[in-house]
C-alpha cells in the first residue's frame, strides 16, 4: 500500500512522515494554506531518504514551469491537481519520470482516466483540499487500468474503510492528520500509516486497483 502524506510545510513533519513509514512526501506550490516555498522544499529534500518518493502539486500550471519548479526543488515526481489535458500531462511526463495526475471523483476526468498517459491517477473529492469525503462508490467510474490513489477526507478512523471499499493501489491525505493546517499530528500520522497497513493485510496479497488490471509501478526503480 502507497501512503503519501501530502501538504508538507516544514522539515520536522517531513522527517517524521517518513520515519513512520511514508512512501512519499507532498509539498504543495499551487494556492493553499499549505503553499510552501522552492528553496524550503530543496532544503528539506536534501534531507530525505533517496527511496522517498518527493511529490511537487500543482494546479492548472504550465507544463515548463512545473517542470522548473520540480528540478529547482530538488523532487521526483509532479502531481497535478488542476484540469491539466493529456496533452499537459504527457508534456509534464517527458521531462519528470513519475506524474500524478489528480481527477474528481464523478466527473468526465475520472471516467476517462486511463487517458491521461500515466499510470497514477489520484481520486479526490469535488472540493480537493476540503477534507470532505466523496461517495467512494464512485470509483467504480474510474477505468481498470490505472494505479488508484485514493484521496479526500481520509482520517485514521475512516482510511481502512476507504481501503476495504475502493482496494486502492495507494491512498494519499493531508488535512486529515493535522493539529491545525500544515502542521501534522504525530499520533494521527502514526495511526493513518498503521491502519492503511493493516487494511492492505486484511484485503489479503493483491496490490488494489493495479491487481490484473495495470503495470506494477515502483517508483523507487531508478
Amino acid at each position: 500500500m502507497f501512503v503519501k502524506i501530502c501538504g508538507i510545510t516544514n522539515e520536522d513533519d517531513a522527517l517524521l512522515a517518513v520515519a513512520l513509514g511514508a512512501d512519499a512526501v507532498g509539498f504543495i506550490f499551487a494556492p493553499s494554506v499549505r503553499q510552501i516555498a522552492v528553496q524550503k522544499v530543496y532544503d528539506i529534500t536534501r534531507r530525505l531518504p533517496p527511496e522517498v518518493l518527493t511529490v511537487g502539486v500543482f494546479r492548472d500550471e504550465h507544463p515548463s514551469r512545473v517542470v522548473d519548479l520540480v528540478h529547482q526543488a530538488g523532487l521526483k515526481a509532479a502531481q497535478l491537481h488542476g484540469h491539466e489535458s493529456p496533452e499537459a500531462v504527457a508534456s509534464v511526463g517527458r521531462h519528470v519520470r513519475t506524474v500524478i495526475k489528480s481527477v474528481v471523483a464523478g466527473t468526465v476526468d475520472a471516467a476517462r482516466a486511463d487517458q491521461f498517459g500515466t499510470p497514477l491517477v489520484l481520486l479526490d473529492a469535488p472540493a480537493p483540499g476540503s477534507g470532505g469525503v466523496f461517495d467512494w462508490k464512485l470509483a467504480g467510474e474510474v477505468p481498470i487500468g490505472v494505479n488508484l490513489i485514493l484521496a479526500g477526507g481520509l482520517t485514521p478512523d475512516n482510511v481502512a474503510a476507504g481501503i476495504a471499499m475502493v482496494e486502492p493501489w495507494g491512498v494519499d491525505v493531508a488535512s486529515g492528520v493535522e493539529s491545525e493546517p500544515g502542521r501534522k499530528d504525530p499520533i494521527l500520522l502514526r495511526g493513518f500509516i498503521e491502519n492503511a497497513r493493516e487494511a492492505l493485510g486484511r484485503l489479503g496479497s493483491g496490490t488494489g486497483r493495479a491487481r490484473g488490471s495495470a503495470e506494477p509501478y515502483d517508483w523507487r526503480d531508478e
